[in-house]
């Protein structure tokens, strides 16, 4: 990995901590944006010789191409849902947020791309509702999908101090019926624990590995996470991402993503920025990289002209100020 030098800085406040988990969050999906999903590491530099600065704006048919520098990804914008349901619920409710997640996507205003977890999401609750009726769907029923649709939006959830593994997995299945899902948003929920309560960022991928069953995909994230201190643990970021694998399936996107985080301990935008040059699902690891990286750096490590150049910067901002005074 990339040697970094130390540099002298304060110790965050816990409530720094929780703002720079939830804002981390939101800038490393937002820069991400316009090289998202492009697989070829080579494609992405011809596109931006000058090289990427994060939040470049997507071009003509891309897959976010209705989206401008400043907005959110998909995940991004579910994790916008969460965050507001959080605050106006005062707590997790599964079927307040099961219930915005339907209808943001089924909205023909949408703009964003919908992924695997949304179309299988909205599937089984128009197939529930067409025999059922809408009165009795509990919002458990989400996709069989194991991509980061959970992981790149916990960081609220672990803030409002709902990490127990029931509310964890309550909220997986809201749009993720799936136990590789399950483990992973576990897994993370763990590390994004560990680091609000000042853990380092190493030790917390520890606690966090400790806790993982020893068979199934408790067993394969742990295989994962060996190699990642291991045998890559020296390798550029964009190498190691090749070899862990640049999809979105989590067996590969969270494992490249502790990769980029612990290459750049102590430069969020430096971790961000190498996961994006890397290709393929860089929204998805920078949301887990930002979380990470903005709990254990806290608010003051997350660019201040990053998260001023979200769209929904104040927004975000009134909403994470209300969930932090609360916990």
């Amino acid at each position: 990995m990339t040697a970094v030098a130390s540099t002298s800085r304060s110790v965050p406040s816990r409530a720094d901590r929780m703002r720079g988990t939830i804002w981390g969050q939101f800038v490393g999906d937002a820069a991400c944006v316009g090289a998202h999903w492009i697989y070829d590491p080579e494609e992405i530099a011809r596109r931006w010789p000058g090289g990427l600065r994060g939040f470049e704006t997507p071009w003509p048919g891309h897959h976010h191409a209705r989206r401008r520098s400043g907005d959110l990804t998909h995940y991004g914008d579910m994790a916008l849902l969460l965050l507001e349901s959080l605050v106006e619920r005062n707590g997790f409710d599964a079927a307040d947020f099961g219930r915005r997640f339907i209808e943001a996507v089924a909205s023909p205003e949408y703009m964003g791309y919908r992924d695997k977890a949304m179309k299988g999401t909205l599937a089984r609750y128009e197939a529930y509702v067409a025999t059922h009726g809408p009165a009795t769907f509990d919002h458990q029923q989400g996709a069989e999908d194991f991509e980061p649709a959970t992981v790149s939006r916990l960081a609220p959830l672990v803030v409002a101090g709902l990490s127990d593994e029931n509310v964890v997995d309550r909220h997986t299945r809201v749009t993720q019926d799936h136990p590789r899902a399950l483990i992973y948003a576990r897994y993370h929920a763990r590390v994004l624990c560990a680091l609000v309560d000042g853990h380092a960022l190493a030790d917390a991928f520890a606690l966090a590995t400790s806790a993982l069953p020893t068979d199934g995909f408790g067993e394969e994230l742990r295989v994962s996470l060996a190699r990642v201190r291991g045998p890559l643990a020296g390798a550029d970021v964009t190498d190691a991402t090749r070899t862990l694998g640049q999809h979105c399936r989590l067996d590969q996107s969270l494992p490249a993503a502790i990769h980029a985080a612990l290459s750049y301990p102590t430069d969020l935008r430096a971790a961000v920025l190498a996961t994006a040059r890397a290709g393929g699902d860089s929204a998805g690891r920078g949301a887990m990289i930002g979380a990470w990286l903005g709990a254990s750096l806290g608010v003051g490590g997350v660019p201040a002209e990053w998260r001023t150049a979200l769209a929904a910067h104040e927004r975000i901002a009134a909403l994470v100020e209300r969930l932090v005074a609360r916990a």
